[in-house]
């Protein structure tokens, strides 16, 4: 709400310098022994760290209004990015922090948010128009009933990708092969990799409820295989299957909340669906870790299968409120900074709000 209201340079700047002043506590505090709860206690301060998806997003939503082609094209890509950086940052942390010493990894993820946060900020042309207080503000987003569905159904949602994960480690270790688990969850981004570039090329029409309510069901089906899972490959396949569903459905998601939030709320209420995902997998996570400790990794996977189906029940109650969008909101935000054409008067939009 902040960055809606500020803008992008003026808040995710103070905000990172927090998260990295969190990090280095945290990283020297295992690496000196200091007492365990620091590391909570600096752990918490992470939290600070700014959602840089949701501002991304929020600048392509500037650059191709009134453009829905290509604005579905670059939700595509982030999305695929997305997974990219999935597959590799956890290659590339475990083989830094297991060859080289600990703190390496979280150290050069640091290091890639500092740069990344003081690089995108440093774009001003790109950065989407603020809207102070009384200039087309409208309080929350999650006034807004249809962003408020989006957000339950990906705390269901990130209970699954949490637990999964949580899961597959302990699966594979207790068949020996711990550092297999990267490999395995890398290969179910991959398909959710595969799948966003192909949906990005494909050129939609119609309901775009529809297509979020097929993904997210779709993503609940695709955990029945894994209830079934009995050794590492016929995991990797099920997952691979699993991850098709995965970023087709986050850009549609994406794209329903341009449509159901006022444009002067854009990318608080995309932020919101990420807060959803990061409480479902707090939550997932922890639910998959009582499990597996009770009664095994195998047993474990009745977890993300019952998120998913938490997820579909979600959808299915919340569908209805996604459609049709309401006429005139979130349709478009005013370009970005030196953009032409920036939008005046939110007048109508703040009374369909």
């Amino acid at each position: 709400r902040l960055v809606d209201r500020h803008g992008q340079r003026r808040v995710l700047r103070p905000a990172t310098a927090l998260a990295l002043t969190a990090a280095a506590g945290l990283l020297l505090s295992a690496q000196q022994r200091w007492p365990d709860w620091t590391l909570f206690v600096f752990a918490a301060g992470l939290g600070c760290v700014p959602s840089v998806g949701s501002m991304v997003r929020a600048r392509w939503a500037a650059i191709f209004d009134g453009s829905p082609r290509e604005l579905h094209i670059a939700y595509s890509a982030e999305s695929v990015i997305d997974e990219i950086v999935f597959i590799v940052g956890p290659i590339l942390s475990i083989g830094l922090s297991t060859g080289w010493f600990p703190e390496a990894g979280p150290l050069l993820a640091a290091c890639f948010l500092a740069i990344g946060v003081f690089w995108l900020t440093a774009q001003r042309a790109t950065e989407p128009v603020p809207h102070p207080r009384g200039a087309g503000a409208t309080g929350s987003a999650l006034r807004s009933a249809g962003l408020r569905v989006l957000v339950l159904t990906f705390v269901a949602t990130g209970a699954l990708f949490g637990s999964m994960e949580v899961v597959t480690v302990a699966f594979a270790e207790e068949r020996g092969h711990k550092a297999a688990a990267s490999l395995v969850l890398a290969v179910y981004a991959l398909g959710s990799c595969l799948a966003g570039t192909v949906y990005g090329l494909l050129d939609f029409h119609g309901d775009p409820a529809r297509r979020w309510l097929l993904g997210v069901c779709a993503m609940a089906v695709s955990m029945i295989p894994l209830q079934l899972a009995w050794n590492l490959p016929f995991l990797a396949v099920a997952l691979f299957f699993a991850g098709l569903a995965v970023a087709p459905t986050m850009v549609t998601t994406v794209a329903l909340v341009e449509q159901h939030v006022p444009r002067a709320n854009l990318t608080e209420g995309i932020t919101w669906t990420s807060t959803g995902l990061a409480v479902g997998v707090a939550l997932g996570s922890s639910a998959a870790g009582l499990v597996v400790d009770a009664s095994g990794a195998a047993a474990g996977y009745a977890v993300p299968g019952a998120a998913g189906a938490l997820a579909a029940l979600a959808a299915f109650l919340g569908y209805r409120r996604l459609r049709p969008a309401p006429q005139g909101v979130g349709s478009s935000i005013p370009r970005a900074r030196g953009g032409a054409g920036a939008h005046d008067g939110d007048s109508e939009d703040e009374r369909v709000a």
